[in-house]
Formats: C-alpha cells, structure tokens, sequence
C-alpha cells in the first residue's frame, strides 16, 4: 500500500511542477510586453475586457499567455480566468496571447495579423 501511496504522490508533483512551467511571466523588453522567454505577446481585438474569444483553434495558433493560478495582478497586468478555468495573462484586462509562428525572441510576426492582433506597447 505504501508504494502506491508514494507512486501517486509522485505523480501529483511532477503534475504539480509541470503545470507551472507552462506559466509565463510578463515583462517589458524593447518597448513591448514579452514572456519570461523573451517572446512577443499580442491582443486581440475580438476579445472583451476579462474575456477571451481566443479558444479551440485559435488558441493553438496563438496561444494564451498562462498565468498559475497564484498569479497577482501588478499594476497594468491582470490576470483573468480563460473558459475552461484556467489563468491567462491580461494587459488593462485584455488577454494576452503568443504566435505560433514567431519562433525566437523578438519575433513580432502577428502584429496586425488579419488587422486584429497587435503587439502590445505599454
């Protein structure tokens, strides 16, 4: 019994540690706001003030800034909850995203993409 009571404590925290590597934190670089790997984050004009239009599809095109879940707000960043309940990062309450296609820091390929995501200049 007590393997599998170690087995599964494991496993709750390798979970547990791999939840939160998949979290970035935001920053300013360049005059623009980037994750913690120095990677271009967007807006997109479809979302509301808290809420992400970005799901599916979209989110793997450009997906979500993650914030953990005890992510704090810090002045202009906020964080909002996505609609699977999950964290997302948020610049005055728009969500932040990556491209998919911008692939080493300082990428800024999405910006304008189809006129409705932008690079975000704080």
């Amino acid at each position: 019994m007590r393997k599998h009571t170690a087995a599964a404590l494991a496993l709750a925290c390798a979970a547990l540690f791999s939840a939160g590597a998949h979290a970035q934190a935001v920053k300013t670089q360049n005059g623009i706001l980037v994750d913690s790997a120095g990677m271009t984050l967007y807006t997109f004009d479809k979302d509301t003030a808290g809420k992400s239009a970005c799901v599916d599809q979209c989110a793997k095109a450009w997906p979500p800034a993650m914030a953990t879940g005890d992510a704090k707000p810090m002045g202009d960043l906020t964080v909002i909850t996505r609609p699977d309940g999950s964290k997302q990062w948020a610049y005055k309450n728009k969500p932040l995203y990556l491209f998919a296609k911008d692939t080493k820091p300082g990428d800024k390929t999405g910006d304008n993409f189809k006129e409705i995501w932008h690079v975000v200049k704080p």
